[in-house]
């Protein structure tokens, strides 16, 4: 009996962890098409750089702060300001960049200027949604150097004008260096380095949901109700264990696998079922309950014993279970599940199975 719980339980783990790369894998698309990581990125960069929009010292953020903000404004570059991102350009950074100007020009665009070397062209838009600690604190010393001849004092005046809220950090660490370039940059570096971890945090509790959105659309499209899955597995099992009786000449277990097989269904006719079921079983049994859940989705699969799979339109049985409150529930764990996201899944599998991680290049093997 344990046999059967622990198949019931490796089922259900790997349904979790496919469905979990699939919503990672649609997340991955949705970042990539609208630019969610670099705009996340860029609007930080632009808040602490330049200070907040709306001129000197104001008070509207660039950073997404809300679902409708998450969901609606990022993907329409409707933030405040538009679209944080830099235009993308593919010429290597000046030698010497130009001296300043009145009103200067924004710093997180010239500080695009010093990183865009390493952009990759995804449209008219930077595409950078990653800064190493220390090329970030090297631009900002180029820049000082280029632009203010090397007086940190200077550009700290223009960053307390703009109302940048990088004026305090740096003139703290500016002072503590001691005038020591070097320290400087370490400082700087450092600094940035805890901005993004806190960046880095505060993106996955934001982009949680369009997870959340994503888990919902994907088990709701392929109508995938975990505690169903759970007794269609079990009911595999008792059809093999019926099987096994059969096999050992028992005839109670032969009527009592036709009356399973007339009560389930298998594609067969009632009298076909009754007569042959070890046709009904075969059927089953050869189509697994993973399986089996793309059968409840708009667009079905069924896999014949004999010829290619097919896929059928499914649109009427698909919305009439979507509006049958006794899967509700099974909808609603599905999609918690899938928020634990496919890495937990993975670990779990593995444990189960008794997989072991893949041996690291070391030459033990």
């Amino acid at each position: 009996m344990d046999s059967v719980y622990i198949a019931l339980a490796i089922g259900l783990v790997l349904t979790f962890f496919l469905l979990s790369l699939l919503v990672s894998g649609l997340n991955e698309g949705v970042n990539r098409l609208f630019g969610v990581r670099s705009k996340f990125l860029w609007a930080y960069l632009r808040d602490v750089l330049d200070g907040p929009a709306g001129g000197p010292h104001g008070d509207r953020s660039r950073m997404p702060a809300r679902v409708l903000d998450v969901l609606w404004r990022v993907p329409r570059n409707a933030m405040p300001g538009g679209d944080p991102r830099p235009a993308f350009n593919a010429l290597p950074p000046p030698a010497d960049l130009p001296t300043p100007t009145t009103p200067p020009r924004p710093l997180a665009d010239r500080v695009y200027e010093r990183l865009r070397a390493v952009d990759q062209s995804q449209g008219r838009r930077t595409s950078l949604s990653n800064v190493p600690p220390n090329r970030f604190a090297v631009a900002l010393l180029e820049i000082v150097a280029g632009e203010y001849d090397g007086s940190v004092d200077a550009f700290l005046a223009e960053l307390k004008t703009a109302g940048s809220a990088m004026y305090g950090p740096l003139a703290a660490l500016w002072t503590s260096a001691d005038n020591d370039l070097d320290k400087l940059r370490e400082g700087i570096a450092d600094w940035f380095d805890g901005e993004m971890s806190g960046l880095s945090a505060l993106y996955r509790r934001q982009v949680r949901w369009v997870l959340t959105v994503l888990a919902l659309i994907v088990t709701l499209v392929i109508s995938v109700d975990v505690l169903e899955f759970g007794k269609s597995v079990l009911h595999d099992d008792a059809l093999r264990r019926e099987v096994v009786a059969v096999a050992a000449g028992n005839p109670d277990a032969l009527r009592g696998l036709q009356d399973t097989c007339v009560a389930t269904g298998s594609g067969q006719s009632a009298a076909d079922q009754g007569s042959d079921p070890y046709g009904c079983v075969t059927d089953v049994l050869s189509t697994p309950a993973l399986v089996r859940i793309l059968t409840n989705s708009p667009v079905a699969l069924s896999l014949p014993a004999e010829g290619n799979p097919s896929w059928t339109w499914n649109g009427s049985t698909w919305w009439d279970r979507l509006a049958d409150p006794g899967h509700w529930l099974g909808f609603a764990l599905t999609v918690i599940a899938l928020l634990f996201g496919a890495p937990f899944w993975w670990d779990v599998l593995r444990r189960l199975t008794g997989l072991k991680p893949g041996s690291g290049g070391d030459g033990s093997d």
